[in-house]
């Protein structure tokens, strides 16, 4: 099947499975929106293999489409240190970093601009289901400052590290600032347990959870440097960036030009 033949079969197939009749939208723009919609308030639960095959063929395609960028081919600004600007569900590596929220189920909002509603999105039903696993076996919501690991499914990398980061309301404290360095910490103690050799790190806590980018930014950017100097791992580390003006702050402290 063609990419819109494969797209009109999950629209279908969801839609089916919620029990609802709505018209299919004309345009690829408002197809793509409700397919996304569809897939982020689904609930985790099996989906039928013949779902499951095509959703995997269309995810893959649209991520080729869009750009692989493999991060063997990106260079090194510090030692095992590089900064990359760019869609994160686009990259190739072992493992990328999510920041999640305490459900550790993905954003179920529809469409919602978060980087968990976008690794979800196009890791597929899958990454759900695995993650409801967990956090049922787990019986309580996921601690600030802890990582789990996941398969990444239809991402171009092979694992998704789950870290929920603190919330800032109003000021920082010295707690949100310890918080925020143990989501690093433990995505790096983790990613070298489960013999990970590159990590992509996104910017954690500063969009939603409103922690500032560039208070935010230095711990990360300290964070790593620490470790990699207390360790002597040469696990290559990737700080993520989406925004101009993230890059300007990472290329601040890291010394990156353009």
């Amino acid at each position: 099947m063609t990419q819109g033949e494969n797209r009109k079969y999950l629209i279908e197939y969801l839609l089916n499975e919620r029990g609802e009749d709505s018209a299919m939208p004309q345009s690829e723009t408002q197809q793509k929106m409700l397919l996304r919609s569809l897939m982020n308030v689904r609930p985790p639960r099996k989906a039928e293999s013949a779902f499951l095959r095509v959703q995997d063929e269309y995810l893959r395609a649209e991520t080729e489409q869009k750009g692989i960028t493999d991060a063997s081919s990106l260079k090194e600004i510090a030692p095992n240190i590089c900064l990359w600007q760019g869609d994160i569900t686009t990259l190739k590596c072992d493992g990328i970093v999510n920041a999640a929220n305490s459900q550790m189920l993905g954003c179920f909002c529809p469409c919602h601009g978060c980087i968990d509603n976008a690794i979800h999105t196009f890791a597929g039903v899958q990454l759900r289901q695995e993650c409801a696993k967990i956090m049922q076996a787990q019986g309580h919501s996921e601690p600030v400052g802890i990582a789990k690991i996941t398969g990444a499914y239809n991402l171009p990398c092979k694992y998704v590290l789950h870290t929920v980061g603190p919330v800032v309301y109003g000021k920082v404290t010295q707690k949100n600032k310890r918080d925020l360095a143990n989501c690093y910490l433990s995505c790096l103690e983790l990613a070298i347990e489960s013999g990970l050799e590159s990590l992509a790190f996104c910017c954690i806590s500063t969009g939603e959870f409103h922690f500032p980018p560039d208070m935010a930014a230095g711990i990360a950017v300290q964070t790593v440097k620490d470790f990699l100097s207390r360790t002597g791992s040469k696990l290559k580390v990737i700080f993520n960036v989406f925004k101009d003006s993230d890059y300007e702050i990472y290329s601040g402290l890291l010394g990156a030009s353009r």
